[in-house]
């Protein structure tokens, strides 16, 4: 599904947060909405694709919201159970920790943009909780999320998280 208009001017604003940085390698999902995001926030020619950056394969409950698997299964947590037809919270972080598994191998800076599901697990599994912390991590569209280190590069931390550039 393509960005809608609010998505695109989203992306824009994006490239003015990003105006300057300098990233040794960038990442997109291969998703259409990623990869356009990626594009419009400048950063598109230099993206190498990566299918880790996949969003969370919804199975039977792509297309619903929850309140509607709720009504269904009112104890249904996406970060606990997954998504029947779809992928496992035990899937999604061997992704998500792929994924990372990648970027500790970097000497430098990296940009990825995907999608808020998977980007939660990214956050929740570089600090060494579980799949189902993530859940407890919001991540809005075209926010900006800085993982890094506290100390040296045995000690993740969280930087930046959900930065929208908006003022709450």
């Amino acid at each position: 599904m393509p960005l809608n208009v609010r998505g695109e001017e989203n992306a824009r604003r994006l490239a003015g947060r990003m105006a300057g940085l300098k990233f040794d390698r960038v990442f997109s999902s291969p998703l259409l909405r990623a990869r356009r995001t990626c594009e419009l926030a400048g950063f598109g020619a230099a993206a190498q694709i990566d299918p880790d950056l996949m969003e969370w394969d919804y199975g039977q409950y792509e297309g619903r919201f929850s309140p509607d698997v709720h009504r269904e299964r009112p104890d249904w947590e996406l970060f606990r159970d997954g998504a029947p037809g779809g992928e496992s919270p035990g899937q999604i972080a061997a992704r998500a920790d792929r994924f990372i598994g990648k970027v500790r191998q970097i000497d430098g800076d990296v940009a990825a943009f995907s999608s808020g599901h998977i980007c939660r697990v990214i956050g929740a599994r570089w600090i060494g909780l579980s799949t189902e912390i993530g859940a407890k991590l919001l991540c809005a569209t075209a926010s900006i999320n800085i993982l890094g280190y506290e100390h040296d590069l045995n000690d993740p931390a969280i930087a930046l998280w959900n930065d929208d550039g908006m003022i709450a």
